[in-house]
């Protein structure tokens, strides 16, 4: 009796296993594919898993535009702010985007991330130009440069004066360049003409450069909109950045629309500056120093000033303006040096400014040799780090450079030194610093930390929108 009450359940309990195992089995043979669905999504995400199985995303979606699906967690640094896709970040491309064309971005699991514009031939593979907005028509550019726009006038005012219009990926249209400049044309054959002429009213002069391939494909457009939204007397390109080689793209220079005359004198700080449209560095002018250079200037008064990679003169002249004793302007280039003697003369103080045509480094050793001593100098060199690679040689050339104007200060100066370069971080900088204060036994009181002007705007997320770093520090 005790057998038959103990092994009548486990009978019971054994066909409800083979029931649930027969079950199971047939589970397993229905969702077989299920199953492989599941795994893939494992391997690969979510968006070649759903190709495994031919499934498709909306039929809209695939007829309207191109989609590119990120690998697993590439999205994170997009949706943080960042508008660049690597060429290894991606998994999949739905199609083939023609070069320059609108793509749609998707993370791992099929959810839309924003809109690019596609190029097959660079590392960059896509440039994220919005979250939501699909088409990167004219009617899309009008919309950008107004907001652009709208930024500068909610700090600027609505002065007419020299701006940087649209600075790329931070203005949401990847790889664009506009500055515009506002001021008189100068006679070619009498540059040196002093400009007090009433009758003529100041123009607003367009440089851009198209520096990705996105935007070089829709310049018909975006001239469009640039005349719609700044209404410029004329438009000259300058896209002759070598970056554009790493688009796919070759040199493009010369006049785009109106008429741009060779030389322009602008006002800048209270100062007359002639700047070269047609064949001044960049785009003529750096714009990004603006607010530097006037603050600088109140370091000035009564000082020796020594101004190396002087370029055409925007810090020597406001320093001479504000009252230094002597400037002595360095630059190795000899049409930068001629520009600022013009400068210097148009403003009235090219008796306190002297200009050396020499190589930066090898003139601060003769300086030193010599015995020069500085209540003020000013550093501001080009990009030293080009790349990650070239990164380690940079900080060399920028310790060296700030140990010898150290060197050069008398105690109590005032130094102040910028790098422009987004690979040196503001922390590296800084390190920098402190490691040329260490090696001239000498200590830094941080006096001003400062970047670029706010026509130059920085996005957070987007760390290559923060490249200028300027430090005014007092060397004891």
């Amino acid at each position: 009796m005790k057998i038959l009450v103990i092994g009548l359940p486990l009978t019971i309990l054994y066909f409800i296993g083979l029931g649930t195992l027969h079950l199971l089995k047939k589970f397993y043979h229905k969702y077989n594919k299920l199953y492989k669905f599941a795994s893939n999504v494992h391997r690969d995400g979510l968006s070649l898993a759903m190709r495994s199985c031919k499934s498709r995303a909306p039929a809209s979606t695939i007829a309207d535009m191109v989609v590119i699906t990120l690998k697993p967690k590439e999205d994170i640094r997009i949706r943080q702010g960042h508008p660049w896709i690597y060429d290894n970040e991606i998994a999949v491309v739905e199609g083939l985007p023609a070069p320059g064309e609108e793509v749609e971005v998707h993370d791992a699991r099929g959810l839309p991330i924003g809109y690019a514009l596609f190029n097959p031939h660079s590392k960059i593979r896509a440039r994220v130009y919005s979250k939501t907005v699909k088409h990167a028509d004219e009617a899309y550019f009008i919309q950008a440069f107004e907001t652009a726009k709208q930024w500068r006038d909610f700090n600027f005012g609505t002065q007419r004066m020299s701006l940087r219009l649209v600075y790329g990926e931070a203005d949401s249209v990847p790889g664009l360049i506009v500055d515009g400049f506002i001021g008189i044309p100068i006679d070619d054959d009498n540059p040196e003409k002093q400009i007090q002429r009433q009758d003529v009213q100041p123009g607003l002069w367009l440089v851009v450069q198209f520096l990705s391939l996105g935007v070089d494909v829709r310049k018909s457009m975006i001239l469009n909109a640039l005349h719609t939204v700044f209404k410029p007397d004329g438009i000259i390109e300058r896209s002759d950045a070598p970056v554009r080689r790493l688009e796919g793209l070759e040199e493009s220079t010369g006049v785009l629309a109106g008429s741009v005359p060779n030389l322009v004198c602008i006002e800048e700080n209270g100062a007359l500056f002639e700047i070269d449209l047609a064949g001044g560095q960049k785009t003529g002018w750096f714009l990004d120093q603006r607010a530097n250079r006037r603050d600088a200037a109140r370091y000035a008064a009564g000082q020796r000033v020594l101004d190396m990679f002087c370029n055409q003169g925007g810090f020597s002249v406001l320093a001479a303006k504000a009252g230094a004793a002597s400037v002595l302007a360095v630059d190795s280039s000899a049409d930068a040096l001629e520009l600022l003697r013009r400068n210097a003369l148009r403003n009235g103080v090219a008796d306190r400014i002297t200009t050396i045509e020499a190589n930066a480094f090898d003139y601060l050793r003769d300086l030193e040799k010599m015995g020069r001593r500085f209540g003020l100098i000013i550093l501001d060199p080009p990009a030293f780090a080009k790349n990650r690679a070239s990164l380690e040689g940079a900080r060399r050339g920028y310790k060296e450079l700030n140990l010898r104007a150290m060197h050069l200060l008398e105690r109590g100066g005032v130094l102040v030194t910028c790098s422009c370069s987004h690979w040196v971080s503001p922390q590296l900088f800084d390190a920098v610093l402190a490691d040329a204060a260490f090696d001239s036994n000498r200590r830094l009181r941080l006096l001003e930390e400062r970047t670029q002007d706010l026509d130059h705007p920085i996005v957070v997320g987007y760390d290559e929108s923060r490249y200028l770093k300027c430090r005014i520090v007092q060397v004891l």
